[in-house]
């Protein structure tokens, strides 16, 4: 990949870089809050929110707006929970595999907040727990995000 092309592929040369956050709608109470973490480092105005319908859908759009080139980053947030059949297990992995497979695919830096907790119920102890944890998860994705910026505009200004 050329610098030409490694500087036009990622606008976090930009003054002001967009990122997209996807949420999946799966226990979207405790999901969104991953957004709030997000935006606490971010600005909610550099921030494309989408939601989809559950884990499984985020892969694709990832890629998709990863290959957009409007995006320094993207971010997708979901809770994987088990239903009582060994299933969230096989979907965790795939999200998971897809959205990494998504940012190798593109050259842009695709992040998981998606979570596959061993115990949960919908609890409303297990509920605060979850939604204060997807917070700090949301902040990390959003540190994540601004550190891969800088790192790769610092590889740029090298080369």
């Amino acid at each position: 990949m050329t610098q030409a092309h490694f500087k036009q592929a990622h606008p976090a040369f930009a003054q002001t870089a967009r990122y997209a956050f996807i949420k999946a709608n799966w226990h979207r109470d405790i999901v969104d809050r991953a957004l709030v973490g997000f935006t606490q480092l971010i600005p909610a105005e550099q921030v494309d929110v989408f939601d989809v319908p559950g884990a499984f859908e985020m892969p694709m759009l990832a890629r998709d707006l990863a290959q957009s080139g409007r995006y320094a980053a993207v971010a997708a947030a979901a809770l994987v929970v088990d239903g009582g059949i060994y299933r969230h297990d096989f979907v965790a992995q795939a999200v998971v595999d897809g959205l990494m497979r998504a940012g190798m695919d593109t050259g842009v830096p695709v992040l998981s907040v998606s979570l596959t907790p061993h115990h949960y119920q919908e609890t409303e102890h297990h509920n605060r727990i979850f939604s204060e944890h997807f917070v700090q998860k949301g902040r990390e994705a959003a540190e994540a995000a601004l550190m891969i910026g800088r790192t790769r505009a610092q590889f740029a200004a090298a080369a």
